[in-house]
């Protein structure tokens, strides 16, 4: 099996107690050929494995004697950066949590993805694009399967710091950074790096992120609409203007101190957001418009404006929506997981230092250890 591409390869695995499962150990790695599997010979009798033959590749491998894998989906991008993400719906074949109530799920959403490199800054709204349809994802699937009191994990190459828009944006939706919580580092703490990209920039760009049932997130429509503002406001500071000067550049030529939906999209062409094929769609730009038009006067005065430019929104009431959040006082125990431990190896990476013997492109492993713990969570439909 000599495949030569890169593929990305997600361990999900469990220390092994005889008493009961305490902990569970995701290894994040790269491979650059089949043939480097052998360093997990050990392991290939009890792994089931899924490959993604997309234009870089994915694997995930799952140990059987821990985890019965439910379902197992490709979610397919298919836009300018032909990536994909894989999605699998896993159960503990040995109880998480000992004495516990039947009726809680001992199931977890694991994602593996590798998103597109920001080749240019056009291209954050194709990596925002890939996350949120990721998202959109996970979400109907958990409400489809009623698993919406069930821990989620996304693992992968996300090519983009802490300082991107996709890291915010998945902040947004509740997620965090297992090797920053094990470190107690905060979302501006950027001391470790997991990669050497083709460009020669050393960087940290690989993630194994963690939800919990019980975080409260933001509608994702709501988050989507903030993230996609933000990088609005980037461009336009990439541009040197400041917050004054990008009101009067969003107005343009009309007299009045607003601005036009008509003149909101040519802004977003001028900055090519929109006149590629990868760009925001029209639909896209009238749900930004509708996030943006508080009053709902078809324009933007001021005080809208500086909704834009500080990245925030009004929650808007979804059509829809359905009823079933009488139950949202109610609450349920449920499990997820403690961030236990986090490591890169080799150990200098997590100074920022990188070793003289890595290549472009290779990657840092990163070693993420969590224990199951009880949780109480709203009874709210997803």
């Amino acid at each position: 099996m000599g495949i030569s591409f890169r593929l990305l390869a997600v361990l999900i695995m469990c220390t092994d107690y005889p008493e009961r499962f305490n902990s569970v150990t995701v290894v994040l790695d790269v491979l650059f050929s089949f043939y480097n599997f052998s360093k997990y010979s050990l392991l290939v009798s009890n792994l089931r494995i899924y490959v993604s033959f997309s234009t870089t590749g994915l694997l995930t491998a799952i140990h059987k004697e821990y985890f019965r894998v439910l379902n197992y989906r490709e979610l397919l991008f298919n836009d300018f950066g032909d990536r994909v993400a894989q999605l699998l719906h896993v159960q503990s074949v040995i109880p998480f949590l000992q004495n516990n109530d039947d009726s809680m799920q001992q199931e977890i959403l694991i994602v593996n993805t590798h998103l597109l490199f920001p080749h240019d800054s056009s291209l954050s709204i194709v990596r925002l694009h890939q996350v949120y349809k990721i998202l959109q994802y996970l979400e109907t699937y958990q409400r489809e399967n009623k698993l919406s009191q069930v821990p989620v994990m996304l693992c992968g190459d996300w090519n983009g710091s802490k300082r991107g828009h996709v890291y915010k944006f998945l902040r947004s939706q509740g997620f965090v950074s297992s090797y920053d919580i094990a470190h107690e580092y905060t979302d501006s703490d950027h001391k470790w790096v997991s990669h050497r990209n083709h460009r020669g920039n050393i960087c940290g760009v690989d993630f194994i992120w963690l939800r919990n049932p019980n975080k409260s997130i933001k509608p994702l429509k709501i988050s989507w609409a903030e993230a996609a503002f933000g990088i609005i406001k980037y461009q336009l500071q990439k541009a040197q203007l400041n917050e004054k000067d990008a009101f009067d550049f969003l107005r343009a030529d009309n007299n009045g101190n607003y601005i036009t939906y008509s003149d909101f999209c040519d802004a977003l062409k001028q900055l090519k957001l929109t006149s590629l094929s990868h760009g925001l769609s029209f639909q896209e730009m009238k749900d930004l418009w509708v996030q943006a038009d508080v009053d709902g006067n078809g324009v933007l005065d001021y005080d809208e404006f500086l909704r834009i430019w500080y990245c925030t929104c009004s929650e808007h009431i979804d059509e829809d929506s359905n009823s079933e959040d009488s139950n949202e006082g109610i609450t349920k125990e449920a499990f997820g997981f403690a961030v236990k431990n986090a490591i890169l190896f080799p150990r200098e990476v997590e100074k920022g230092i990188w070793p003289e013997n890595y290549h472009l492109s290779d990657h840092a492993r990163l070693t993420a250890l969590f224990s199951p713990v009880r949780l109480r969570c709203s009874q709210k439909s997803l």
